[in-house]
Formats: C-alpha cells, sequence, structure tokens
C-alpha cells in the first residue's frame, strides 16, 4: 500500500513539475511516509521515475485487456469482424481517457513524448507499443494493401484522436463552452469517434 501510494504522489508531482521539479520531499510529505520509504522502495529518486513509467505501463494493460483479448487470432478474421473489434478498442481507449484518474497519467506521459527519456521507453514497451501492434494486426485484415510501416501510423492517428479526449481537454472545453466533461458531452465525443474511425476504415475497403 505505501508503495502504491508513493507511485500514485510521485506522477501527480512529476506530471505537474518534471522530473527537476518535484522533490523527494515533497513526494514523501504527499504520501504521508518518510522519505527513506523512497530509497527502500525504488532506490531514490531517478528508480521512483522509472518506476512511475512501469507502474502506468502496468495500469494501461490492466485497463486494455479487453483489447488483448481482441487482437487474439486477428490474422484469421475476416476484414468486418477485424473492423468491428478496433470499434470495439478504440472506444474502450476513449472510455479509459475520459475517466478523471488519468488526468495524472497524461501529465506524465505529454512531458515524456515532449522529452523523452528512459522513462518513456518503458511506457512504449510496457503499455503503448502493445496496443499500436495489436492495432495494427487488426488494420492489415482491413487495410490489406497498406505496409506494416503505413499500418503502424493509422493506429496512432486513430489512438490519437482519443488520446486528445484527455491530453486535449482544455481545448474540448474551451470549444464545446464547457467547464468540464460531462457525462453528456462524453457520450458525444465517443459517438464522434466512432463515426470518424469508421469513416477511416471503411475508405480502405477494397474495390
Amino acid at each position: 500500500m505505501a508503495r502504491e501510494t508513493l507511485l500514485d504522489m510521485a506522477i501527480d508531482l512529476f506530471g505537474r513539475r518534471g522530473f527537476d521539479g518535484a522533490s523527494t520531499r515533497d513526494i514523501a510529505a504527499a504520501a504521508g511516509t518518510a522519505m527513506s520509504s523512497i530509497t527502500y522502495h525504488f532506490g531514490g529518486k531517478e528508480g521512483l521515475y522509472l518506476a512511475c513509467a512501469e507502474y502506468i505501463a502496468e495500469q494501461i494493460r490492466e485497463r486494455q485487456s479487453h483489447a488483448f483479448v481482441l487482437f487474439h487470432d486477428a490474422a484469421a478474421l475476416s476484414r468486418e469482424d477485424a473492423r468491428d473489434r478496433l470499434l470495439l478498442i478504440i472506444d474502450g481507449l476513449a472510455a479509459m481517457l475520459l475517466h478523471p484518474s488519468t488526468a495524472n497519467w497524461a501529465r506524465f506521459i505529454v512531458r515524456e513524448q515532449l522529452e523523452p527519456t528512459e522513462a518513456f521507453e518503458r511506457l512504449w514497451r510496457g503499455g503503448m507499443e502493445p496496443l499500436v501492434r495489436g492495432a495494427e494486426a487488426l488494420l492489415a485484415r482491413v487495410c490489406t494493401a497498406r505496409p506494416g510501416r503505413e499500418l503502424r501510423m493509422m493506429a496512432l492517428l486513430i489512438f490519437g484522436q482519443a488520446m486528445i479526449m484527455r491530453a486535449g481537454r482544455a481545448s474540448l472545453c474551451k470549444a464545446l463552452e464547457v467547464r468540464d466533461i460531462g457525462e453528456a458531452e462524453a457520450a458525444l465525443l465517443r459517438q464522434r469517434l466512432r463515426a470518424n474511425t469508421i469513416a477511416i476504415l471503411d475508405a480502405e475497403k477494397p474495390e
């Protein structure tokens, strides 16, 4: 429990202040524990930072476990079945990113996207890459003429539509003229995301 509390507080403070701006003293205080707990559990500040990245990746895998089931046997699927699975996966990703608990992750991840460190490698390998590779396998059944590199690009661009629901929250609120994304706005965003994804996938239908 103490380890998880430290990770939660560290993700929040590292996301808000960056690695250099977040002190171990402040992290320990926010977690209600002694600074020695950081050394005990993580070996120090750098170890804690890397553990935060691994923890986020683990949470992504857990919350997207349904997606990994849907990736199974992708090569044997019909075009229609692969398309339907992709729609389920992108909706699940949107639901996760709209959940308030992912706000702290987003700040941490965006910092690593802008200035990647070893932590980004752990985020990528542990949480992001498996989703992209799985989507690539499904897209290969939908877009049969596209090379793998282009399929990965398509997967990232489709996922990016969901990611803006968290990383672009301020812009969405301004555009929608609301203070926060409520249930009604979330439902509309998910509907629009589904429609956009259908348009992208159906544009790839063979002649």
